[in-house]
């Protein structure tokens, strides 16, 4: 090799050494770049951060003392499955598996807020009758948290509309086929 080859080989790595050390002095770890006036070091203005504070459940608002958190998103057809979350803890979702076609249904108590139960019925076609025999059981002061996923009103009788009724629901209208 003749001396010109070799000068231009020790001319690129001093080159990318020079550039290696560029890159680790004017980038932190996270690669982000620093800007002119901190290069050159020139004062900056104090900016004036406010902090958004978390919230439970990503919900828009801070809940009140003494009330619960929570948040429910039905699914998307029969593509994206519902979650269900509460006082920032995931109780249903189709990462956790425990989420189905039809109604998925959480039960918590309402004083403390503890998970009492979950599970889904197939409103297409499974039986509607399951879904009587839980929703009868359900205790007086406990929390019913419902999200739906594809349709949840084929199988959906008179009888299961007017307990949703009973319990606060707005949408299962009596009488609607």
């Amino acid at each position: 090799m003749r001396a010109s080859g070799v000068f231009r080989v020790v001319i690129v790595l001093v080159t990318l050494a020079a550039t290696w050390a560029l890159v680790r002095t004017y980038f932190d770890t996270y690669l982000k770049s620093k800007s002119l006036r901190d290069i050159l070091e020139f004062p900056r203005k104090k900016s004036i951060t406010t902090k958004t504070p978390k919230t439970k459940c990503r919900i828009e608002r801070i809940c009140p003392e003494n009330y619960y958190a929570f948040r429910i998103t039905s699914g998307a057809a029969n593509v994206v499955g519902p979650s269900m979350c509460f006082e920032d803890k995931t109780i249903m979702s189709s990462v956790k598996n425990n989420i189905g076609r039809g109604l998925n249904i959480a039960l918590l108590n309402a004083t403390t807020g503890e998970l009492i139960k979950t599970d889904f019925f197939d409103m297409y076609s499974g039986d509607v009758n399951i879904l009587l025999r839980f929703l009868e059981s359900i205790k007086h002061g406990t929390l019913v948290m419902l999200a739906s996923f594809d349709d949840p009103a084929t199988k959906m009788n008179d009888k299961v509309r007017k307990i949703f009724h009973e319990m606060g629901s707005r949408s299962a209208e009596i009488g609607r086929a």
